[in-house]
């Protein structure tokens, strides 16, 4: 178990950041871990397996690799599968998925390969244990077996994390189209905020919804590894012991940072609906960062900066049908700003928002993750980067906007100072 192959797959446009992030982990060198497309492949130990699924914040499993062989037929499929000896990693009590996901295969049917590879692992058990084949859960398997197909190869992994590791244990309470903890620590590692040893910046997420950004943020700042919470399927394997795990997670505690009494938040969240702030709170103190973030109700397009200073904002905005009428947080406010938005994509709503962050957000910066690919001319903003991420199959990017204070037009700024003119204080 100190020779294993471990895949660790990823949203395309993180293998980069997930490279480091596994070098920080497992303390290798680099040149041993090796990018791939979608993922990472490095050679670690069982330990490593281990360390992996508490601490990854970007990959969506850990996979160690068992069988990589050519393949022609679905029966070069049994025969790989054949070959594993799955009874050193499980039993066969214990219940099997099998996925089977393909490039350019010239197999017809994928459901059939998945069927010829369960049968090999069935069969071979059968042989083994005096006919006691395990059984197939397709809903909350024990152990769960991928196949990964390409032209001519086929690769199959046993998965040691169970749940997507997005899954951190702490949000029970959602909205609509959260945001997954994964692409939120994506975020936080394109923008670089906690790179480097210098202190961090203020972090605000003026569209916070139920905290996704700023509670994986306030995580990072606390050193608070992001598989704390739950459980893995590695635990209902044969190589697992319990006191290598305890230690593993003692360790990982005891460089948990504890915010002092009395300091002041890093990070900021609010959002138009009152009902998400109340999810964002619940969620922060379920992941233990509730001392670290202060969240407040209020439209985006009204919400003064939170600390003076300037700092960073990281934001997924809402779009289309996520952009609607909401309450603000002023008192006997009926409508929300965004109801100023004019078409699905919220083209008026963008580019207020821009002006509202010209005028009041002078010397932060602001980084947006969105679809529209167009967003810039929108918001009349020029972005000083742009990275490509991908939430599950939408491609999107990741814009960073350098905010000055925007210049009054001259015959607007002439119709202010003329004298006798009445002005609105609103």
């Amino acid at each position: 178990m100190n020779q294993l192959q471990i895949f660790l797959p990823c949203a395309a446009g993180v293998e980069d950041y997930l490279c480091g992030e596994v070098q920080t982990i497992t303390d290798l060198p680099a040149q041993s871990i090796q990018r791939w497309r979608g993922g990472v492949m490095l050679q670690g130990s069982w330990r490593a397996v281990l360390s992996l699924n508490l601490h990854c914040r970007l990959a969506q499993r850990v996979m160690v690799q068992l069988s990589h062989t050519d393949y022609r037929s679905e029966q070069d499929l049994y025969r790989a599968a054949a070959a594993v000896a799955w009874e050193i990693w499980f039993t066969p009590k214990q219940s099997i998925k099998v996925e089977v996901t393909a490039q350019h295969s010239p197999l017809t049917s994928l459901n059939f390969a998945a069927l010829k590879i369960k049968d090999a692992v069935c069969d071979r058990f059968r042989d083994k244990a005096h006919g006691v084949r395990p059984d197939v859960n397709t809903r909350w398997p024990d152990v769960r077996i991928f196949a990964h197909l390409t032209t001519d190869q086929c690769a199959l992994y046993i998965d040691t994390s169970g749940e997507a590791l997005f899954k951190r244990g702490w949000r029970e309470d959602t909205g609509d189209a959260p945001l997954k903890e994964t692409l939120a620590a994506a975020m936080i590692a394109a923008s670089g905020w906690a790179d480097g040893d210098a202190d961090l910046l203020p972090l605000y997420d003026p569209c916070c919804g139920s905290g996704t950004v700023t509670i994986e943020a306030a995580q990072i700042a606390c050193n608070i590894p992001p598989g704390l919470l739950r459980q893995f399927a590695f635990e209902k394997y044969l190589p697992f012991q319990a006191h290598v795990w305890e230690a593993i997670r003692e360790e990982a505690k005891a460089r948990i940072i504890h915010p002092e009494p009395g300091d002041a938040p890093l990070i900021y969240g609010s959002d138009v609906s009152h009902r998400m702030v109340d999810f964002a709170e619940r969620n922060a103190q379920r992941a233990g960062v509730a001392g670290v973030i202060s969240f407040r109700g209020g439209d985006a397009l009204q919400r003064m900066p939170p600390i003076e200073g300037g700092g960073m904002m990281l934001l997924n905005p809402p779009y289309g049908e996520r952009i609607e009428v909401g309450g603000v947080a002023g008192e006997g406010a009926r409508f929300s700003a965004r109801e100023v938005a004019q078409t699905e994509e919220g083209g008026a709503f963008f580019n207020q928002l821009a002006s509202h962050w010209k005028k009041h957000f002078s010397g932060w910066s602001a980084w947006v993750l969105t679809p529209d690919l167009k967003l810039p001319g929108k918001m009349r903003l020029k972005e000083s980067r742009r990275v490509p991420l991908w939430n599950g199959p939408i491609e999107c990017r990741l814009f960073k906007f350098d905010l000055v204070a925007g210049r009054m037009d001259k015959t607007k700024a002439q119709a202010v100072a003329t004298p006798g003119q009445a002005q609105s204080k609103i």
